[in-house]
């Protein structure tokens, strides 16, 4: 019997580059069988698939060696943060009240 395949995408956005790969996969298959049967690694050699976050349309899943997916899905690889952004708005929320008083 034909296993039955289903269509995901699966996108990276590097520094400098960012990728959007169609694959099919069999159903059933996990996200992280997924990640892997993309070819993603292959293309960026920096990527740690085996643990790096993952997500389905912006929402992170918590464990993608158990998470299966279904057809349509687009699988994103988030990439760490250069900056926190609690400490970004912190900064200039500082930087905006030592400036406020000299405008005076």
């Amino acid at each position: 019997m034909v296993e039955a395949m289903i269509d995901v995408e699966v996108v990276y956005a590097a520094i400098d580059r960012q990728v959007l790969l169609s694959v099919s996969v069999p159903a059933g298959a996990t996200v992280r069988a997924a990640l892997l049967m993309s070819g993603v690694g292959e293309v960026f050699a920096e990527l740690d698939l085996a643990d790096c976050p993952v997500g389905i349309f912006g929402k992170v899943i918590a464990d993608p060696d158990k998470h299966p997916v279904q057809a349509g899905d687009r699988i994103e690889i988030y990439r760490p943060l250069l900056a926190d952004p609690k400490e970004v708005r912190r900064l200039r929320a500082a930087k905006a009240a030592e400036a406020k008083p000299r405008n005076r």
